[in-house]
């Protein structure tokens, strides 16, 4: 049995083995332009029943007691927000730990639609789990993905948020800022805390052009969006929770812009050097 679940480049179990979903490419050509006009695409069908099933019933195994302390996720919070009362979970590395995690990053269809949108061979950049229990979930912040990873370059990521519930305005689905990823780099500040700490970053233009899209999805479906897409999203006000995963690819070639640590626990890729081997996979065959 492998401990560290990464020391893997295939599937381990049959759960992603086939497409449950009837079609043929996850990404359409409508898709393809709306994602480079808007910077991101909402309504990707993507898991199967059975998939969602497993994939919540391993979730509750990593958020149980004693996971905290698990030295193969690269970060682990059991509440990312500094209120107590408005919690966020949000782990990332659960690919190394679960094997459906793992296997839902070897999914085919996934990474068919990663390669579309990225138009060429994809890597695992990280994988992240968050989750907004009902009536008690924290908002996540206005933020580009980006601002955190200028320790990679050059800039050729993808973002891949999955629906583990149906995610709506009521329980906290993720909005977009049609447009945004034209804009440049913004400073970012704490991840659940102030929704609003991005205004004060924003010129009149950006103010005025600022009109978010929600992102209502049913469970199992996918949204994508581009590195500098602006995104965020509010508390849930339901009774439900909102479970959701995230697939971070990047382009093969995107290299280190660091000698430190480009995720915890990772060695040292020196700055310049490509990202591969274990902890960076290539997906596509």
């Amino acid at each position: 049995m492998i401990s560290d679940l990464s020391e893997s480049h295939r599937r381990l179990t049959g759960i992603f083995s086939k497409d449950e979903i009837e079609s043929i490419e996850p990404i359409t050509g409508e898709q393809l332009e709306r994602f480079e006009r808007d910077g991101f695409v909402i309504g990707v069908p993507l898991l199967g029943a059975t998939q969602i099933d497993q994939l919540r019933s391993e979730l509750e195994m990593l958020m149980a007691p004693g996971q905290a302390d698990n030295r193969l996720f690269y970060e682990y919070h059991s509440n990312e927000s500094d209120d107590p009362h408005k919690r966020l979970f949000h782990a990332l590395g659960a690919w190394r730990v679960s094997t459906a995690f793992h296997d839902l990053v070897f999914f085919q269809r996934l990474i068919t639609a990663a390669e579309q949108l990225l138009k060429g061979p994809v890597r695992l950049w990280h994988d992240q789990v968050f989750v907004k229990p009902a009536r008690d979930g924290a908002v996540v912040a206005w933020h580009q993905d980006y601002s955190y990873w200028t320790r990679t370059v050059p800039m050729a990521h993808l973002t891949c948020w999955i629906g583990l519930d149906d995610a709506d305005e009521e329980n906290g689905c993720v909005h977009y800022v049609p447009g945004s990823h034209r804009w440049p780099l913004l400073p970012r500040e704490h991840l659940a805390n102030d929704m609003n700490a991005v205004f004060s970053y924003l010129d009149a233009e950006q103010k005025t052009s600022f009109n978010p899209v929600a992102s209502v999805l049913k469970a199992g479906a996918a949204s994508f969006h581009h590195p500098m897409t602006l995104h965020g999203s509010f508390e849930n006000r339901s009774e439900r929770p909102r479970r959701g995963v995230v697939i971070n690819f990047i382009g093969d070639g995107v290299r280190s812009n660091t000698n430190e640590e480009l995720l915890s626990g990772v060695p040292i890729v020196p700055k310049g050097q490509k990202l591969e081997g274990q902890f960076f996979p290539l997906l596509s065959q």
